[in-house]
């Protein structure tokens, strides 16, 4: 659960990081890399409560 929690701080770490990375048009490649990098965190984030949800309790 930890590691989800960290993921999802992530992955809104970077998605303000892109935001804040728009000057002109958001179609630069800093912005569109911040923009996959918080994807990926996101998915993480959500593979990992999927496994903490079917994982057995102790």
């Amino acid at each position: 659960m930890k590691m989800a929690i960290f993921y999802f701080i992530m992955g809104i770490l970077f998605t303000y990081l892109a935001i804040n990375s728009i000057n002109d048009t958001i179609w630069n490649t800093t912005t569109i890399l911040l923009a996959v990098v918080a994807t990926l965190d996101f998915g993480v984030g959500f593979r990992y409560l999927r496994m903490y949800k079917k994982q057995p309790k102790k």
